[in-house]
């Protein structure tokens, strides 16, 4: 790909668009306006507070990233979304539990103000919520039209310049790739003909794309993860990204798991343990659902340790992930795991750890990544597949036949690459023998 000749600048509103507004979704809108109020401070947001060095290490140009490309203001970004309950999103927000009530307050008026559409919602996909707030059409195609519709209407009536739509709704149940996936033409024969393998995720990505909309998911559903939908994306010069939110329990494995292959430390078994009691617990209680969830949370530590290359280390690794749901535990998800090494001589040893955290607070400033820097990439012209922001993503998507990256900090380095690329500074290998010539 070559490097963007002219990224547009960031001028007017910045419309975004949220399937789900629940926990996440709220969490974070109220946070991006506790921000802009001065309020708070955006943690977690690489966008807001990290830097990026360019050039060597003795130069001393270390600007912030929000400062070296040109990403919108927070001033700008304008919220709405889709949801199968009524509620608007300070209604949604308290609901949830995540933000204290002093917090709520400071933002009640501006939550107050918005209040979902309608969502295109199927229990047969999502079967431990029902909702009260949905779409009806004769087929999927229709809820599919339905969702550009609300596009064009908030597009109009909010009157935004640019638009990008994130996932932020439930996992659905575990759908493999089909012949309906294969193309954009028999995707839509698809929806018309209401063919299961069509998830409601699926039709937001459509319409999104078809809008000229960028997509992040982050859910490990399909969703944008199908050729049909990545050909839409190239065709329409539509910037997507996924899958799944890479927030605790995952994000602790690609930093530990990282080290022991760094380290030529082998490992025998990686037990992976939660607890949660939110909507997500609730949704991922079903079988179907945690299959889904399941599957992308067991790729990481393959990728990372690469047993093919290393099989005296890794062949024989047991790897077990469970999510179990304890609605007291409310939206601060335990994620406990027990972790067996070894060492020199195949001596044994264990490591074990327990991250107390709040499954929200860590997705949020990632929702606000995602879509600045989406926004930024379609400027830039960069369509397609965006494995560049594989860092936000515990299954990220990568070109046919490509295996993913799980590494984080191969991820980071990524990222902030990518963005010198973009801005034509030049990369950074960490090599240095320069400073010793």
């Amino acid at each position: 790909m070559e490097k963007p000749g002219k990224i547009a600048p960031p001028k007017g509103k910045l419309g975004v668009l949220l399937p789900g507004m629940g926990a996440v979704s709220t969490t974070f809108m109220a946070g991006v306006e506790l921000v802009r109020k001065g309020k708070a401070q955006p943690v977690g947001s690489l966008t807001q507070l990290s830097t990026i060095r360019l050039g060597k290490r003795t130069d001393g140009r270390s600007p912030l990233i929000k400062k070296f490309v040109p990403l919108s203001d927070l001033k700008d970004l304008v919220f709405g979304g889709w949801d199968i309950f009524k509620d608007n999103a300070y209604q949604a927000a308290s609901k949830a539990g995540v933000l204290s009530e002093k917090d709520l307050e400071k933002v009640k008026p501006f939550l107050s103000g918005i209040s979902p559409m309608k969502a295109a919602f199927d229990r047969e996909y999502v079967k431990r919520l029902d909702g009260t707030y949905v779409k009806k059409g004769k087929s999927k195609h229709d809820l599919a039209l339905q969702i550009k519709d609300d596009i064009e209407n908030f597009r109009k009536t909010k009157r935004v310049s640019r638009l990008v739509t994130c996932w932020c709704g439930s996992t659905e149940v575990f759908i493999k790739p089909e012949e309906v996936h294969s193309t954009p033409e028999k995707f839509v024969e698809a929806m018309k003909a209401n063919h299961p393998a069509i998830a409601p995720s699926m039709l937001y990505a459509w319409a999104s794309v078809t809008s000229g909309v960028p997509f992040a998911n982050g859910a490990p559903n399909l969703t944008v993860d199908i050729p049909a939908i990545q050909q839409l994306a190239l065709e329409h010069n539509v910037a997507i990204c996924g899958k799944d939110f890479k927030t605790g329990q995952t994000m602790m494995k690609t930093v530990l798991a990282p080290a022991f292959k760094a380290r030529m430390l082998g490992l025998q078994g990686w037990y992976s343990t939660n607890i949660l009691g939110n909507r997500d617990g609730e949704v991922l209680d079903d079988p179907g659902s945690f299959k889904t969830k399941e599957e992308s949370k067991l790729g990481a530590l393959e990728y990372i340790l690469q047993p093919q290359l290393y099989p005296v280390l890794y062949s024989n690794v047991f790897h077990k992930v469970r999510i179990n749901y304890y609605p007291p535990r409310g939206d601060n998800k335990e994620g406990w795991d027990n972790i067996d090494i070894f060492g020199w001589l195949g001596y044994p040893m264990q490591i074990k750890v327990d991250f107390l955290c709040r499954d929200s607070i860590l997705a949020a400033p990632i929702v606000l990544d995602l879509v600045l820097f989406l926004d930024l990439a379609q400027r830039a012209g960069m369509r397609g597949i965006q494995e560049w922001l594989s860092f936000y993503f515990k299954s990220p998507m990568t070109a046919p036949g490509l295996y993913p990256e799980h590494d984080l900090f191969i991820q980071l380095m990524k990222l902030k690459n990518t963005l010198r690329w973009m801005m034509g500074e030049g990369l950074i290998t960490h090599l240095g023998q320069e400073y010793y010539d």
